[in-house]
């Protein structure tokens, strides 16, 4: 559905973020893109969404090139940013003003969804505080139903029954004909809502799997110390040593913090450790 061929970018003419960048993405997956500070998560999805252009390659999707900006390759993304500006309209003269470029756009939706977040229809959207304004955009973007929603940090500035209230919604709404991309720090709050881990590194992807093959060819657990059998990454905790090792076996939950800790300090040992 979405892919990335031979992209080249840059914000300064000598200085380029992305460097010959292959990715592809397929329908019916929500994929967690993580990464340090600056590592490019951001200017990805501008790229996915048509908001930036490259210098040389190009993102497609549906095999249709998105910087050409087309109405049907534009009705078929919606993205919810990290930072945002809302007009000072109600809910509905905003649905009035946008819905009617989505065409599977779904009020009733909508509705649902405006409901489970509890956010009410009396006021204009700048009244709202951000929490309950990042809540609408969420809401609002699910209802448009496009085939490939990007989503960058979409539970900062949420509450902690507002992150439950968003991992209930997104394993819900999640459909076989969609791609969801979630770029976030908060890497525990996506831990029931994904299936696939990408991560950045200084422009470049490291690391790409299912948290199928993750769990299958990865443990997570405890350790004593640096001796034990199988280590492949660890860091201390209280009470010994948090620790990634070679598959025992014995299936374990994926922690996504520690496994992101893994791959930024040693990228080949993981990767190896999975594709063996």
């Amino acid at each position: 559905m979405v892919k990335i061929e031979n992209l080249n970018f840059g914000y300064r003419k000598n200085q380029e973020l992305f460097r010959e960048l292959n990715l592809e993405l397929q329908s019916g997956n929500i994929y967690g893109l993580f990464g340090m500070n600056g590592a490019g998560k951001t200017t990805l999805l501008k790229l996915m969404s048509g908001l930036l252009f490259p210098k040389s390659g190009e993102c497609l999707i549906f095999e249709k090139n998105v910087s050409t900006r087309l109405p049907e390759i534009m009705a078929n993304i919606y993205v919810i940013p990290e930072e945002f500006v809302l007009p000072p309209v109600s809910i509905k003269t905003f649905v009035e003003m946008n819905a009617p470029f989505y065409p599977r756009f779904e009020h009733t939706m909508l509705q649902k969804y405006l409901q489970e977040f509890e956010i009410s229809n009396d006021k204009k959207l700048t009244a709202y505080s951000y929490g309950q304004k990042k809540k609408f955009l969420i809401a609002f973007g699910l209802a448009t139903q496009t085939n490939v929603l990007l989503m960058d940090e979409p539970t900062n500035g949420l509450d902690i029954p507002s992150k439950s209230q968003f991992r209930r919604i997104m394993a819900a709404a999640s459909t076989e004909e969609q791609c969801i991309i979630i770029s976030t720090h908060q890497v525990r709050d996506l831990a029931s809502i994904i299936d696939h881990v990408i991560i950045l590194e200084n422009g470049s992807i490291i690391f790409k799997e299912s948290l199928m093959d993750i769990s299958t060819k990865l443990t997570f657990g405890k350790v004593k110390d640096n001796t034990s059998e199988g280590i492949l990454y660890a860091e201390e905790v209280l009470g010994g040593k948090a620790a990634i090792l070679k598959s025992t076996g014995h299936d374990t939950a994926v922690d996504l913090e520690l496994l992101f800790n893994g791959v930024i300090k040693n990228s080949e040992i993981i990767n190896n450790a999975i594709k063996s």
